[in-house]
């Protein structure tokens, strides 16, 4: 089944559910007979940005990265589901610009949640001193100007919060 293609760009602190909420929403899309390709943060530093640290010059760098190749698979038809912590208004108005089809969805969670829900124990090392530069510790992220979907992931069942996003694609014109 043909589709407009577009990216839904997930944006958040580190675990606030981010990922959890594109996957789930990447298999109803599919069920829907759309095609789907998720870009995750943790997967793609592992391949596609691996050379790149946490710098801020780095972090823009990776975003960069990310969207050139969501605006490819978007552009021809492609549901992109972007899950990345991209903390900063200008990489993220970047992004927006450079992608047709672009729908910034922040994934509101409080910080003391995310680390409720922080498996890695990333949050606790962070502030021991253990990682440096990790965001919402002793990194900032800039809360969205502009987001186009909000959900909030401590407030809000994954299903409740899939419901919203659905709802608004719908209304956007981007579900078949």
């Amino acid at each position: 089944m043909e589709h407009k293609g577009f990216t839904l760009w997930f944006t958040g602190l580190p675990c606030s559910g981010k990922t959890v909420l594109a996957d789930v929403l990447a298999d109803e899309l599919k069920k829907k007979g759309m095609k789907v390709e998720r870009l995750d943060g943790d997967i793609v530093r592992k391949s596609l940005t691996r050379d790149l640290g946490f710098t801020e010059e780095d972090r823009n760098m990776n975003i960069e990265r990310v969207t050139f190749v969501a605006k490819l698979l978007s552009r021809n038809g492609v549901a992109v589901l972007a899950s990345f912590v991209s903390p900063y208004n200008k990489i993220r108005a970047y992004s927006r610009n450079e992608i047709e089809n672009y729908i910034l969805v922040y994934v509101r969670c409080s910080i003391e949640e995310c680390e409720n829900r922080d498996v890695k124990g990333m949050y606790a090392k962070a502030r021991a001193g253990e990682i440096k530069d990790f965001t919402g510790i002793d990194h900032p992220f800039e809360d969205p100007d502009n987001a186009d979907i909000v959900v909030e992931t401590d407030k809000q069942t994954v299903e409740e919060s899939k419901k919203i996003i659905l709802k608004s694609l719908n209304e956007m014109g981007f579900l078949p």
